[in-house]
């Protein structure tokens, strides 16, 4: 028997966002329908949205939800779980399966895509690749941004970069990803952790997650302030300058001048003894870039990319859950705007006119 669903739709033109009403199918063998408690509203979903496109989209990949229907091959959840949906395969390492993206039957006859998974609906079905078990007791609201926001910010600090107790840590722009990556520097031991953005006020809102300096780019060079924060007094560069730069610099933004900055602003190697540090690549980058290539090899920098914080589900979203719990990760602060189905064209404004400071929510009745 279908069940019924109110989901947002990106049209092809360029017209707003739609809620329609639409029956989604009964879960094939290996798919999940999920009834969605809460939905995390987030910035790539603006690159989607400003990219050409041949079909309409649905949107959305980070939820807290309950099990309704589970497929027939389905066996790591059942009706009446309560589940994360994410856009990252929950345990790629041990199973080989293709997941299918989701697509879904329109009113109008037209199919409606998805990268992966789309979780800006009141109930959605997903591969169970995509399907995390949690706990039942878990706050249904705010957990919804680990599949996404957290995952993607902390992983990177922890998973992709490997940051050590006493590194130095920067962050370009302290949203909702940011501000998760300054959290797991906090908890992994790191010092100083400097956040970096356009705006006093998300500024002093990182220090409440661990920030220990602050750098307004819009009004210092953020290069040359972290040097001034890291100087390594005794070590000298290849050409006798003084070591400097912070050991990881993150950019959860992906402008082509953010990009620019993080490898100039990684410690630089000293040389014949240590290799310069390393910039981490996090927000979507929607252009090309330019690095110094000269800086790369006589400092021996190194420019990597994470996608996802290179996160294991089924292994890490446990571990958010338990910083959730002991408080190290302060998801109720984090989640500073609520919005409704309906109100989902004014979300993605404001969070397009940068007015949400930590992560904004879509709340299902």
């Amino acid at each position: 028997m279908p069940t019924q669903a109110r989901v947002v739709v990106l049209p092809v033109d360029d017209g707003p966002l739609k809620v329609v009403e639409v029956n989604l199918p009964d879960p094939g063998p290996h798919e999940v329908i999920v009834r969605q408690y809460a939905s995390g509203v987030c910035h790539s979903q603006l690159h989607q949205m400003h990219t050409p496109r041949d079909a309409p989209v649905v949107l959305g990949h980070e939820s807290t939800g309950v099990v309704v229907k589970a497929g027939s091959e389905v066996t790591h959840v059942a009706e009446g779980d309560t589940v994360m949906v994410t856009w990252v395969p929950r345990d790629a390492r041990e199973n080989a399966r293709v997941a299918a993206p989701a697509t879904l039957a329109l009113p109008d006859g037209a199919t409606a895509v998805s990268q992966n998974v789309f979780t800006w609906a009141d109930t959605t079905i997903a591969d169970e690749q995509y399907v995390v078990k949690v706990a039942s007791d878990i706050n249904r609201e705010v957990t919804a941004i680990i599949g996404c926001a957290v995952m993607t910010g902390a992983g990177a600090v922890e998973n992709t970069a490997g940051v050590k107790a006493g590194n130095s840590v920067a962050v370009f722009g302290v949203g909702g990803v940011g501000l998760s990556g300054i959290v797991a520097a906090k908890n992994l031991g790191a010092d100083p952790i400097i956040a970096v953005d356009l705006d006093d006020a998300k500024l002093d809102f990182a220090r409440k997650f661990g920030a220990t300096h602050t750098i307004n780019a819009s009004q210092e060079d953020p290069v040359q302030a972290i040097k001034a924060l890291t100087v390594r007094q005794g070590k000298q560069t290849m050409i006798e300058g003084d070591v400097s730069g912070a050991d990881y610099v993150f950019d959860c933004i992906g402008l082509k001048a953010t990009m620019e900055q993080i490898v100039p602003a990684v410690r630089t190697g000293f040389f014949g003894a240590e290799p310069g540090g390393t910039a981490v690549l996090v927000g979507v980058p929607m252009t090309d870039v330019s690095l110094n290539a000269l800086d790369v090899l006589l400092n021996e920098k190194k420019f990597i990319g994470s996608i996802g914080g290179s996160c294991s589900p089924d292994r890490d979203f446990p571990k958010y859950l338990d910083w959730y719990a002991d408080g190290s990760l302060d998801l109720d602060a984090l989640v500073t705007a609520r919005y409704g189905i309906d109100d989902i064209n004014e979300a993605v404004r404001a969070l397009e006119a940068g007015e949400i400071s930590g992560r904004a929510i879509l709340v299902f009745d």
